[in-house]
């Protein structure tokens, strides 16, 4: 395929973006040219515009939560044919580290993570790695298969990878955006009891409740150690989620928990946390556990979860905009405006 087409550009030495007329890319052994459905606008996409994360390109396309149809197969490339409805997945192995090279490819230890190594979805078309796709089931729309590469499949690691929630634990979630509704939805599924939501947004807290928790309290109540205390049955949290990356969140997320505990961070910042004292901290047995991603795998089990209807995405996508709008959806998640769970891009 030849030919050019629109997409998103990241400038890294003047943090500006622009969307411009490109060639579209042809991919080599092993990949896929993907012809983009919806992308979604993810905070870590913001995070690299400010600066909070380093860019690793002078420019770059970015976008990582895509769906489409293969547009054309590379060189070597099998069990797949053009046309395929897919997702392609968010990072691809360095190939060089020692877990790569024994073929443990899904824990590599040096992952490339798209949009920010290479180049992105905010386009028509994006090229990945043929290992990396998952199928999407013919009844699951495009705009929410596309959110499964991230918005969905990281709140699927934490809870169950990172956070291993089992049934019956109790669980808190600080901040109900994108992540952390879809953390409320999986605890929930995997049998968490109570679920409880933690949001300064009163509109954010009664959708928490919709989607599934049993409470939801406004994180600025100064009696919310007690609430958790009466909604626990004194028992406290077992797992709490901060997916605000706040140093507030963070505190008051390990205050609440019970002794052994266990603290997620998933939601990232540049503000700092602290556990306190560390005699405070080994007397009460806490874990902090850091969370980031997820595994390829997970996409295709949330695929097939949502297919035949025991995980619900259809008020997961708050708007749709065009390619050409992507600053405006930009500005709107920087400047928390409205209340967006999911903004996707439409190339």
């Amino acid at each position: 395929m030849t030919g050019t087409m629109r997409a998103q550009r990241f400038y890294s030495d003047t943090k500006t973006i622009a969307v411009e007329d490109v060639p579209i890319p042809d991919p080599g052994p092993g990949e896929v040219l993907v012809k983009v459905e919806f992308c979604g606008i993810c905070h870590s996409d913001l995070s690299l515009i400010d600066g909070t994360f380093p860019a690793l390109l002078p420019e770059v396309t970015q976008g990582h939560e895509a769906s489409g149809t293969i547009a054309k197969l590379g060189a070597g490339v099998s069990g797949w044919s053009e046309g395929d409805r897919v997702v392609p997945s968010a990072g691809r192995p360095c190939f060089g580290c020692r877990n790569c090279r024994r073929g443990d490819l899904t824990n590599c230890l040096n992952i490339q993570l798209m949009a920010f190594a290479y180049d992105g979805a905010w386009a028509e078309y994006t090229v990945a790695q043929a290992g990396g796709l998952t199928r999407i089931p013919d009844n699951v729309p495009f705009e929410q298969a596309a959110i499964l590469a991230d918005a969905v499949s990281t709140p699927f690691g934490a809870v169950v990878r990172t956070g291993k929630v089992v049934v019956g634990e109790t669980v808190g979630v600080w901040g109900v955006g994108g992540v952390g509704t879809h953390i409320v939805q999986l605890a929930r599924l995997v049998g968490a009891v109570p679920v409880i939501t933690f949001d300064i947004n009163p509109t954010v807290r009664e959708r928490a409740l919709e989607l599934g928790a049993d409470y939801a309290f406004d994180s600025r109540d100064e009696n919310l150690k007690e609430k958790v205390a009466d909604a626990t049955g004194g028992r406290m949290l077992d797992v709490a989620f901060d997916a605000a990356g706040l140093t507030v969140t963070f505190e008051q997320a390990l205050d609440c928990l019970t002794v052994g505990g266990r603290l997620v961070a998933v939601g990232l910042s540049a503000q700092e946390a602290s556990v306190g004292t560390t005699a405070q901290f080994g007397l009460s047995q806490k874990q902090v556990l850091g969370h980031l991603g997820y595994k390829n795998v997970d996409i295709e089990t949330l695929a097939e979860l949502v297919s035949r209807g025991r995980l619900d995405l259809s008020r997961s996508i708050s708007e749709i905009i065009p390619l050409e709008d992507v600053a405006k959806g930009i500005e709107k998640l920087a400047n928390h405006e409205g209340d967006p769970i999911r903004i996707l891009v439409k190339p």
